[in-house]
Order: C-alpha cells, then sequence, then structure tokens
C-alpha cells in the first residue's frame, strides 16, 4: 500500500475512548466510568482546538532510515528492556555455553550478556548503523551484516539463538522461524522476544523522519501468539515457556498536551488519563522460549 498514513489527535483520542468504553462493555468497570467515557467524548468532539487540527500525513519509511536515526540513543531509557531481559537472562542462565547467535542484535545488547556468560558469539543485524555500535561494544563477538530471512550462516552451527525486539518489522514469521530452525543444532535453544502486537495496535511504532523531518514510520506488523506458534510448530520447535509481560498502569509518561507529531502518541494518553489507563491495560512484550528436537528425532 503506497497511500500515506494519516494521523489526526482527535481520531486518536477517540480510539482510547472507545477501547476504555469496550472494557466497560466487557464488564471490567461500572456504569460511573462508563458515564464518564461517554461525557469525554463529547467533550473532544466540541474541542475546536482537536476538531480544526488538519492531521497529519506519515510516510512509509523504511526500516533501515529508523534505525540509522535511532542507532546513536538505542540503548538508552528503554522500558521494554526492563520487560524481555528478565526473561532472556532466565533462560540463558540455564543452558551451558556454546555458540550463540544474536539474531537482529542491534547495538549489541543480548551480544554482550551471552559473551559474559561464556558463549563464542555471531551477531546478524541488517542496519550497518547498529553493528557499528554492536562491534565497539562486544569487539570479542563475530557480527555481520544480514537479513534474518537469509541468515549468513551455517547449518546446525549454534547452540541458541536469541532474537530480541525485531520480528514486529518482519511481514511473515514463518521464513525467519525456518532460518533458526535451520541453523540450530539438533536440540538447540531459541529465545525470542518482541513487541507485543496490543502494543503495536495502540501506535507504538519506530519514528523515521524524513530528510527535512517530515513524518515517517518504519514497516511495522502485528503477530498474535498465534502467528508464532504456527511458524515454530512447523519447523519442529517445541515451546519451553511463554509470557506476556506488561507494566502498571500510569506508567506511560509523555510531554502534557496534544503536541507536535514527534511527540505522538504519548503526548495525547496524557490527555485522557483514566481512559489510557483502560485501553492500555494490555501486554506490552511477548517473549518465548522454543527447543528444536533432539538429535535422534532430528535425524529420523
Amino acid at each position: 500500500m503506497d497511500e500515506p498514513i494519516f494521523q489526526h489527535p482527535l481520531a486518536y483520542l477517540l480510539g482510547l475512548e472507545g477501547l476504555a468504553l469496550l472494557r466497560g462493555w466487557a464488564g471490567d468497570y461500572g456504569e460511573n466510568f462508563t458515564r464518564e467515557r461517554l461525557a469525554e467524548v463529547r467533550q473532544l468532539l466540541d474541542d475546536p482546538g482537536l476538531t480544526s487540527h488538519p492531521g497529519v500525513p506519515v510516510a512509509r519509511a523504511t526500516l533501515g532510515a529508523g534505525y540509522r536515526r535511532w542507532a546513536g540513543d538505542y540503548d538508552g531509557p528503554n522500558r521494554l528492556f526492563t520487560l524481555d531481559e528478565p526473561f532472556v537472562h532466565g533462560v540463558v542462565d540455564r543452558l551451558p555455553a556454546g555458540v550463540a547467535l544474536d539474531a537482529a542484535c542491534g547495538t549489541g545488547r543480548f551480544a554482550e550478556t551471552l559473551t559474559r556468560r561464556g558463549h563464542r558469539v555471531i551477531g546478524v543485524d541488517g542496519s550497518a548503523d547498529m553493528l557499528r555500535v554492536a562491534r565497539s561494544r562486544v569487539p570479542s563477538a563475530r557480527f555481520a551484516l544480514g537479513d534474518l530471512r537469509r541468515l549468513p550462516v551455517a547449518d546446525m552451527s549454534v547452540d541458541l539463538v536469541v532474537c530480541a525486539l525485531a520480528l514486529s518489522h518482519v511481514a511473515s514469521l514463518e521464513p525467519v522461524m525456518a532460518e533458526f530452525a535451520r541453523v540450530l543444532t539438533p536440540g538447540g535453544h531459541l529465545v525470542i522476544s518482541d513487541v507485543h502486537h496490543e502494543l503495536v495496535f495502540r501506535g507504538s511504532v519506530i519514528a523515521a523522519p524524513g530528510p527535512a523531518g517530515e513524518p515517517g514510520l518504519v514497516p511495522t506488523y502485528r503477530h498474535p501468539p498465534g502467528d508464532f506458534l504456527r511458524a515454530a510448530l512447523a519447523q519442529g520447535l517445541e515451546v519451553r515457556a511463554c509470557e506476556e509481560p506488561g507494566l502498571p498502569t500510569g506508567t506511560a509518561p509523555g510531554p502534557d498536551g496534544v503536541g507536535p507529531w514527534r511527540d505522538w502518541p504519548w503526548s495525547l494518553m496524557d490527555l485522557l488519563p483514566e481512559a489510557r489507563d483502560a485501553a492500555w491495560d494490555v501486554p506490552l512484550v511477548i517473549n518465548w522460549h522454543f527447543q528444536g528436537a533432539p538429535r535422534s528425532s532430528a535425524s529420523r
């Protein structure tokens, strides 16, 4: 689809109210909550600052543009790291050291962790800018530019694959999961974290402004748990664990007011704290631990 995305602050705010009202409809809240939401909707529709806003056409940017801009401060405060690192570390700490692939390694966040735990680490990423940071951060690891759908890694050559917060940028999980299964040794482990599809649905998408600051967003796809399961089971991978952590409500700070496009949707959410807390009471990350079939089963 070539048509630009169109974002309007009133549309987002009404969407938040709609999600909150559906929570009330399902029985999570009582009559007062629902009536307050309806009153807020009327106020929003009567607000000239919102109704007269022209909205913003947003380009469908490239993944490379988004991560080129983000490489320098990717490791800055990121609440999603607090939701995937305990899970990934918990799995890795139970495994013996071996050869580990950090797929979509970014700036080497997990490559560094794996190296410290004694693994011989290979890092692969599609962003040269991110890899420059990773090489400086983990000089003992081997890094390569590559695509998750065509990993520059030999068959059955790694004991562990870690892939963190990357698969929401992949349109289809099947070819990526096939690559993970291909490079894993029999009985090898696959640990995945990803941006939860509910978080993407609520507008958390990486910005990639154009050369003159024109609004743009990187390609981002919503993968519910069933997508992961179908893709993994088709490759003979077995589920060892799955978690869908979130954060307490009211922990999504942002600038006050509608603000400029670069602050959306975070600035918009703070205009409707009660609706926001109801609409955003969802998981933010999905974490998976899969394991391949052992050698006896894999060779049949």
